[in-house]
């Protein structure tokens, strides 16, 4: 007999729409009296100097403020919201709070006595996850009695979907999810992020797709109005039920496929009782991949390789590039392709991550991170080295090092990094479902 059961509903309206999906798979009934709960969003990223495009890639406040009546209601008092948003300088402590701020926290704040935090600004436990693996994680959320998870709905470049299992990764330290992009192929990323949950409180999962995200986890995907929630206390689950909805059988999303084992679970929904809409009718294909070329001496992205650019290799990025390199690898694209002037360069290779290689007979290799420039300072394949040590590599040792290989991109693109993101605004402009207000909280 099933013994799961997961919700999908139809996002129709405000607070009731939650309620059915929460309601229907019974969600709070196990919520302990007087328990300390935290609610934990998704904000991936953020900027506090422009706009940008947050549908598909930060929970709602719509959809939190909806859970945090629905636990007032419950009688519960002690609520917390705690995300650690992805910051690329260490001691930043203000992009978190101007984010809690411009999502409307502070209203929630007085309308209903809910706290927020940074999880940078708070301690971490060192957890064994067993297999060797210890990972930093907040002791705030390892100390609730609860959890509400709400993750965005969303495929992601490197684990192909981001669901609540994937969204726990923000509960852990900078240091933890370095690590998780480790070299094995065992223990990878796949393996790391699977083990999560397995040391969380009990934990109601609702994800959020009113908007989700094609060829996500950032601003950068292509977002669509899906109008979807899907909740469950049971995070695997739930995120079996995700995949379906982005087009994906669980046994594709290797953390799904590890994670069912750590359980003994079969990833064929056979001990899942899906109650509300049609799984299968409500699903629609996210892509989740980005096209490379095959060249070895001409590896690029294929609107690039369209363009008839030549001379510069840039490999496909793998499991070992962290969150922080990520941060900047579009953004290297980006300069590579308004700086091509039809000439082609001169065999410049670009290697990211921990694991890449250089391939013999280029020209001139740029190391981007600390982490590739440790694993080939000493690569005998390497004609000229130019190395970009930082962790995360910093903006204009990047102009500097692409100039030095001949590649002359424009500096501005990396000294307003902070302002780019309003660039991807202009495909939503005038569509009125792309409504801004679900990101906001109206005052009493």
């Amino acid at each position: 007999m099933p013994s799961f059961s997961v919700s999908i509903v139809n996002y129709e309206s405000p607070l009731a729409s939650v309620r059915k999906a929460v309601e229907l798979c019974g969600g709070l009934d196990g919520l302990p009296d007087r328990a300390r709960v935290m609610i934990k969003p998704n904000i991936v990223f953020w900027t506090r100097f422009v706009d940008f495009p947050k549908w598909g890639v930060i929970t709602t406040s719509r959809v939190v403020e909806d859970i945090v009546i629905l636990l007032k209601e419950k009688g519960v008092r002690d609520i917390v919201i705690g995300e650690g948003t992805v910051i690329m300088d260490p001691t930043d402590r203000e992009t978190p709070q101007h984010a809690f701020r411009s999502l409307g926290y502070d209203v929630l704040k007085k309308k209903y006595g809910v706290r927020y935090m940074s999880f940078w600004d708070r301690p971490f436990q060192k957890m064994d996850f067993g297999d060797g693996i210890r990972l930093n994680v907040n002791a705030d959320i390892l100390e609730s009695d609860f959890v509400v998870n709400l993750p965005v709905m969303k495929t992601h470049n490197q684990t192909i979907v981001s669901l609540g299992i994937k969204n726990l990764k923000g509960t852990i330290d900078m240091g933890s999810r370095k690590k998780c992009h480790c070299e094995g192929e065992k223990m990878n990323l796949h393996n790391m992020v699977s083990r999560l949950p397995d040391v969380m409180p009990p934990m109601l999962t609702l994800i959020d797709g009113i908007f989700t995200n094609e060829r996500g986890p950032s601003f950068d995907g292509r977002i669509r109005r899906s109008n979807l929630l899907v909740a469950s206390s049971d995070i695997l689950s739930v995120d079996m039920t995700g995949a379906r909805l982005l087009g994906y059988c669980p046994s594709e999303i290797p953390h799904l496929v590890h994670a069912a084992s750590h359980r003994g679970r079969s990833l064929d929904f056979l001990d899942i009782d899906l109650k509300g809409i049609d799984m299968d009718q409500a699903a629609s294909r996210h892509e989740y991949d980005f096209i490379y070329t095959d060249d070895p001496m001409n590896r690029l992205p294929l609107p690039l390789a369209k363009m008839g650019i030549k001379g510069v290799s840039y490999p496909k990025y793998d499991l070992s590039m962290c969150t922080y390199c990520s941060g900047v690898n579009g953004l290297v694209l980006s300069a590579i392709r308004y700086a091509w002037k039809g000439q082609p360069w001169d065999g410049v290779e670009i290697l990211t991550g921990k694991t890449m290689k250089p391939t013999p007979g280029m020209k001139k290799t740029i190391l981007l991170g600390k982490c590739m420039y440790k694993a080939n300072r000493d690569n005998s394949d390497i004609q000229e080295m130019i190395a970009v040590k930082g962790c995360p590599p910093k903006p204009l040792d990047i102009v500097k090092a692409l100039r030095q290989a001949g590649i002359d991109v424009d500096p501005g693109l990396f000294e307003n990094i902070d302002s780019s993101p309003a660039f991807f605004l202009g495909r939503y402009a005038d569509k009125p479902e792309f409504d801004p207000l679900l990101f906001q909280i109206q005052h009493d």
